[in-house]
Formats: C-alpha cells, structure tokens, sequence
C-alpha cells in the first residue's frame, strides 16, 4: 500500500505563489496515475489535476488551468503542483491521490493523503 503526505501549504496573498509536494512511501508510484482534489470550508471536495506514470499528460479543471502546473519525479516518488496566480477561492485543503487509471472522478482514486492548508487572503 502507498502512503501520501502532503506538504508546502500555508498562507499567501492573492497574486502569489504556493508549491506543493506530495511524498509517496511504502512503494513505488510510478506505475500510478496521480492527481490532486482540495475541499473548501462548506463545499464539496472537487478535483484539481491529475498526471500520468511518467508526466507526459496532464488534465486541470478548468478552475486551475494555465495557472497550476503538476509534474512528479518518480525516481524520489514525489510530485510536485506549482500554483500561482492564486486566487482567495483557490483556499481549500488539499489532497493527492493515486489512481489506477486516468479519471477526474475522485471515487476512483485509490487512495488519499491527509491533506494541506492552503489559505490565500485578498
């Protein structure tokens, strides 16, 4: 079983820029489909990313794209979402996860992190 921990959230203001780094343990990833969701105070958690085994594809919920950019290093089974021009609606817990599969349904990711804190204030 892979074990997820999310790390590199914090506060920042709007305009700024946040990395975020997913540290996967216990055994490889790279035969894995990883992506990111985040959940917001009172809303339902929604997809964010996702990236295939060896980064040559992404997908972005309209929401993030041209302003959040995934990728992943397998060699350190780690993966990386570079977020900026962040907005105060971007603030939100967030979450990777690995799926067998390309998906932005996040019933079927196999399995979640615990999450950071991204705060962004206006």
């Amino acid at each position: 079983q892979v074990q997820l921990v999310e790390s590199g959230g914090g506060l920042v203001q709007a305009g700024g820029s946040l990395r975020l780094t997913c540290a996967a343990s216990g055994r490889s990833f790279s035969n894995y489909f990883m992506g990111w969701s985040r959940q917001a105070v009172g809303k339902e958690r929604e997809f964010v990313a996702s990236i295939n085994w060896n980064g040559d594809w992404t997908y972005y919920a309209d929401s993030v794209e041209g302003r959040f950019t995934l990728s992943r290093d397998n060699a350190k089974n780690t993966m990386f979402l570079e977020m900026s021009s962040l907005k105060p609606e971007d603030t939100a817990v967030y979450y990777c996860g690995l799926s067998p599969h390309a998906t932005i349904k996040l019933a079927e990711f196999a399995s979640w992190g615990q999450g950071t804190q991204v705060t962004v204030s206006s």
